[in-house]
Formats: structure tokens, sequence, C-alpha cells
């Protein structure tokens, strides 16, 4: 069962997200841009999709990198997953950063990112003067070893 989002095109000739295969978790979105823009090495940079999105409230879109352009050309979100919340209501944007040591142009139309659609649970934060133990305690960063 699919989750009704609302969306807007901001722009005449943005593209609708898609999802690529049956199976996709998220849909593919596209930068919306009027000429090729280069990312240089270690560059960073906010590509704009042309779309807003109505988020239901209690969900949350993700906004995540693409498995084939991290791979391929060292390009991904630099702030993965990002969140786009259900009150939000501006464009739909991508921070994507260059890792690699080439640089790289991003055409207009293409692929730059996926959005997913999670569920959001709110909590109740209570302060406490203990917390219960586990045989983790406070290992944090690498405490599990290589």
């Amino acid at each position: 069962m699919a989750l009704g989002v609302p969306y807007k095109r901001l722009h005449p000739q943005a593209k609708t997200p898609a999802y690529m295969t049956a199976g996709a978790a998220g849909l593919d979105v596209y930068a919306q841009l009027d000429a090729p823009m280069t990312l240089k090495p270690l560059g960073r940079a906010l590509v704009p999709t042309g779309i807003a999105l109505a988020i239901p409230e209690g969900h949350e879109i993700q906004v995540r990198p693409r498995s084939g352009l991290a791979l391929k050309h060292g390009l991904t979100c630099l702030n993965t997953p990002g969140t786009i919340d259900s009150d939000y209501r501006g464009e739909v944007k991508v921070l994507l950063v260059n890792l690699s040591d080439t640089a790289y142009t991003i055409e207009p139309g293409e692929r730059i990112a996926q959005l997913v659609c999670a569920q959001v649970v709110k909590i109740s934060l209570t302060e406490a003067e203990s917390l219960d133990d586990t045989s983790r305690q406070g290992g944090g960063f690498g405490h599990t070893g290589r």
C-alpha cells in the first residue's frame, strides 16, 4: 500500500521522482539545473530538484545517495540521510559532495539521490538519576574491534 504524498512542480521542466524498479525502496530524484554543474574534488553543492512535497504528519522523507554515483564517481550526500520534515514545504534540495580526486559534472535532469519515506515515532524524555546497565555500557566508536 502506498502513502499518498502530494508534490508541486516548482519549475516547468522538473522531473517527477520515480521508483526505478518494482522493489526499489527509494524514489530517484533529479537535478533541476539550467546548465551543467561541475563539482571539483571535495567540492559540495546544494542541488535543486524543482519540486516541493507535502509530507504527511508522522512521516519524514530521508535523502540518501545513489549507490552507482557513489561507487563510480565518489559522489554522495553530505548529511546522509538528510531529513525532510513533514512541516517543510520548500524546494527539495540535495547536498552533494564529490569525494573523488576528479571533477564530476552533474547534468540537468540527472538522477542525483533517492528519497525514502519513513514513519516517525515521537519520544518523551524523562530525566533519570541513573540508567539501566547493559553489556555494552558506554562502549562507543570502535569498541567491538576491527
